[in-house]
């Protein structure tokens, strides 16, 4: 009986070869590449940055905040006074509006409850002068030399030292209720740079 030939099979007389085992990973290695140790610490540190930078800076705004908050109820306590321009408001309802490029400017607004008042102070030009009295509703004109209008107990409410000698020149102006009714005093030692007091009160109807 003649053997069959398997034509896919190997020729008479030619060794049959295996095919090669395929190599296995080593043991307790896993088969994905793991990421190299310095990634994985450059990684920890970015998320470090990441949550670190921003609460330093939280941190730090916040002991700014309440140092400038300190800072001001101390010079509140002590004259009554904050180093700042009124606000917009404050400018517009007292009417005391406050000539752009004034440098130093106080101010501090007393609260009752039939009447309020805004006491301002600041250091302009002879320009800022002329148009701060314009827009008050008055004139260099009307100031009269020697004229202090402000009287002693509103200056001392604020530490304001009017008493002391120098040139100065008042005037006040008076308007129906609820409009603000104005007493200004200006220093005039430095004739270039005149210093503007300000008590402007507004009464309230009950």
């Amino acid at each position: 009986m003649t053997d069959e030939h398997d034509p896919a099979g190997p020729e008479p007389g030619q060794a049959v070869r295996e095919a090669p085992e395929r190599p296995e990973p080593p043991s307790g290695a896993s088969a994905e590449p793991r990421p190299s140790r310095r990634r994985r610490w450059l990684t920890a540190l970015v998320i470090f940055l990441l949550i670190a930078i921003p609460a330093g800076y939280i941190v730090i705004s916040a002991e700014q905040s309440r140092d400038s908050g300190q800072s001001k109820e101390e010079e509140a306590a002590s004259t009554g006074l904050y180093n700042d321009f009124p606000s917009k408001v404050q400018q517009r309802i007292y009417n005391v509006p406050v000539p752009a490029g004034s440098t130093p400017v106080y101010y501090y607004e007393s609260n009752a409850w039939h009447r309020s008042s805004l006491y301002v102070q600041f250091r302009t030009n002879a320009w800022g002068l002329d148009h701060y009295l314009k827009w008050a509703g008055t004139s260099r004109a009307a100031l009269k030399d020697g004229e202090i209008t402000i009287t002693g107990a509103q200056a001392a409410k604020v530490g304001w030292d009017l008493a002391s000698g120098g040139q100065w020149a008042g005037t006040s102006i008076k308007a129906e209720d609820p409009g603000p009714s104005q007493h200004i005093t200006v220093n005039f030692d430095n004739p270039a740079h005149p210093v503007v007091y300000v008590v402007s009160s507004v009464a309230f109807k009950r």
